[in-house]
C-alpha cells in the first residue's frame, strides 16, 4: 500500500483518496468564481504573493460582487490540494463561470491522471494513467456549481472581521476576505461540496479569498480537517475572458 509519512504520521492511500475526492468535488465545477481535462489550458500566474504596499484602484467588495453577477466569463485555473503539509494533487483547467458551468480540467496525483470535460448536457472523464483508457460519458450533475461569489457573500455576512482590505496580487488590485464557515452554511451555494464533505465528517473550514474589482475570484484558499489530517485546497484564477464553447471530446 502506498503511504506518505509526515512526522511519524502515516498518510495512507485511503486517506489520500479521501482528500483527492474532496478536491475533485470542490474543483470540478464552479459557477460565480472559476474552474476548469483534455490538453490543459494556460494556468494562472501561480500564487503571486500579496503586496503589503498601498494598492491603487481601491474598491468595495460588495459592489464588486454585484458586478460579477452581470456578465458570465471564462477563466483558467491552477489548483493544489495538500494534506499533512504535502501536495496530494494538482489541477489545471479552463471553465465558463457566472453561467451554466462548462469546462475542461486535468487532475494529477500519484497513480492518477484524470481529464474531465463538462458540456452543457453531459460530463466526460478518463484516467490517462491507465493505458488505453477511453472517455466515459455520464449525465452532468444538477448541482455541479461551486459558487465562489456565494462564498464571498457568506464571508461578508459574518461582519467587518471578514474584510481584510485591499492587497496587490501579481499586479492585480484585489480585496482580501477571510473567515470560518460552518459546513451547513454552504449547503445552498455549493450543495455538491456540502454533500461530499459532510459524508467525510467535515463540519466546517477556514477560507481566504481574494476578488478583483469585477468580483471575480483571483485566489481561493480553503483549509479543513479531514480524517485527522490538516488539508487545504489552494486555487489561482487568471486569464479572464468571454464565455467559450466546450465540446464533447473526440476519440
Amino acid at each position: 500500500m502506498m503511504t506518505f509519512s509526515a512526522r511519524r504520521t502515516t498518510v495512507s492511500a485511503t486517506a489520500t483518496a479521501v482528500v483527492v475526492a474532496v478536491c475533485l468535488s470542490v474543483l470540478s465545477g464552479c459557477k460565480s468564481g472559476s474552474s476548469g481535462a483534455g490538453a490543459p489550458a494556460p494556468a494562472s500566474s501561480a500564487s503571486a504573493p500579496a503586496s503589503a504596499a498601498p494598492v491603487a484602484g481601491a474598491f468595495e467588495p460588495e459592489q464588486a460582487l454585484a458586478e460579477a453577477e452581470k456578465t458570465p466569463y471564462a477563466a483558467s485555473l491552477k489548483g493544489v490540494t495538500e494534506a499533512a503539509g504535502r501536495e496530494m494533487s494538482t489541477m489545471t483547467g479552463r471553465s465558463n463561470l457566472g453561467t451554466v458551468f462548462t469546462g475542461r480540467s486535468e487532475i494529477r496525483s500519484t497513480g492518477l491522471w484524470m481529464e474531465t470535460v463538462t458540456t452543457a448536457d453531459a460530463a466526460y472523464v478518463r484516467n490517462r494513467a491507465q493505458e488505453g483508457s477511453g472517455w466515459a460519458k455520464a449525465p452532468r450533475s444538477p448541482d455541479n456549481e461551486a459558487n465562489y461569489a456565494g462564498y464571498a457573500k457568506l464571508l461578508l455576512a459574518a461582519g467587518p472581521s471578514a474584510k481584510k482590505g485591499m492587497e496587490n496580487r501579481g499586479g492585480v488590485p484585489t480585496y482580501h476576505l477571510a473567515g470560518h464557515l460552518d459546513l451547513d452554511q454552504v449547503a445552498a451555494i455549493d450543495p455538491r461540496t456540502h454533500r461530499s464533505m459532510k459524508a467525510k465528517g467535515v463540519t466546517g473550514f477556514d477560507i481566504d479569498q481574494w476578488i478583483d474589482s469585477q468580483g471575480r475570484t483571483v485566489r481561493f484558499e480553503q483549509r479543513m480537517e479531514l480524517r485527522g489530517l490538516q488539508a487545504a485546497n489552494k486555487i489561482d484564477f487568471s486569464e479572464f475572458g468571454p464565455v467559450e464553447t466546450f465540446a464533447a471530446p473526440q476519440g
